[in-house]
Order: C-alpha cells, then structure tokens, then sequence
C-alpha cells in the first residue's frame, strides 16, 4: 500500500522568495511528533534551526512555524531542510527534505513581497530594474530573484513572467 511520505513541505515552494522570518508548513510524523527545521545559506553555513512538533510516531499531523533569520543571509540563495534526527544518538538526519528558495531579505533592505512584470519586447533587466527602482544598475537584484527561470542575464523573452523584489 502507498503512503504519505514522513514530511512534505507544502510551503516554500521550491526557488520561492522569502522573508523574515521564513514561514514552514507542511505535514509530517517524527518519533513523538518531532521533526527538525534548518536553514542554510548557499554556502552550505546554517542560518537558523529549528524544532517542529508534528504528529507522533506513525501518526501524521500538520505543522506551521516561522523561522527568524539572524540577520540578513549572505547569500541570495539557500536551501530550507526539514528532517527527522535519528533516535540512535549518531546525528543522522531521516526522512530529509531540502527546498531551494531564495532569500528576498538578501535582495532588497527591507523586503516585504515581490511585484510581477511580464517582459514585453525590448525589455532588458536594465531596463526593467529602472522602471521599478529607478536604477539599471539594480538588474542583478531581479537576475536573483529569477535564476530558476533565466540562466543568462542577457536573455529574456515576452511573455516570461518575473518576479520583482519589493
């Protein structure tokens, strides 16, 4: 018979823009309903961990928490892990689920969302950064924010939906 697995993450979605703090949720069962929750930034160093109390031992139960972040990442992306610790004592992480996401508090001071441009002909993230933030120069913000969707800086196409950093 197929089953759920131990821990989905329904939220971030893979390469979402976050805030401060990082909101998690899901459903998930640990040994007596605990799961672990961790941030990293790109370079792999730990941001924040945290513990979840979700269902219980063969027993799945939603879980929702907000993970405060020690300041502004060092990177614009990172990775969210969520996991069970193994019982034996050996540190080892079960059941792991890593979700890229990009960190939106990295891009922009005082991040609180995103907008979203449809790239018309004759758009160029210059131009597009200077219609948004008054400055060209400020591409590299909305290259971060979509490098799930453009792998070269130089190429966008109409119709391609991007996510600005607000």
């Amino acid at each position: 018979m197929a089953g759920f697995p131990p821990i989905s993450v329904r939220q971030p979605r893979p390469h979402d823009l976050v805030d401060d703090p990082v909101g998690v949720c899901g459903v998930g069962t640990g040994f007596e309903g605990t799961i672990s929750a961790r941030i990293r930034a790109a370079n792999g160093n730990e941001l924040a961990q945290r513990s979840i109390k979700a269902g219980g031992t063969g027993i799945w139960g939603n879980f929702r928490v907000g993970i405060d972040l020690p300041g502004r990442p060092p990177t614009p992306r990172g990775t969210l892990e969520v996991f069970e610790e193994a019982q034996d004592g050996s540190g080892s992480e079960l059941n792991k689920v890593v979700v890229p996401v990009v960190f939106g508090t990295n891009l922009i001071a005082g991040y609180v969302g995103f907008a979203q441009y449809e790239v018309e002909s004759g758009d160029t993230l210059t131009s597009i950064a200077q219609q948004f933030y008054g400055d060209g120069d400020r591409w590299r913000t909305i290259f971060q924010a979509n490098r799930n969707q453009i792998e070269d800086p130089d190429v966008i196409f109409p119709g391609q939906v991007l996510r600005i950093p607000q």
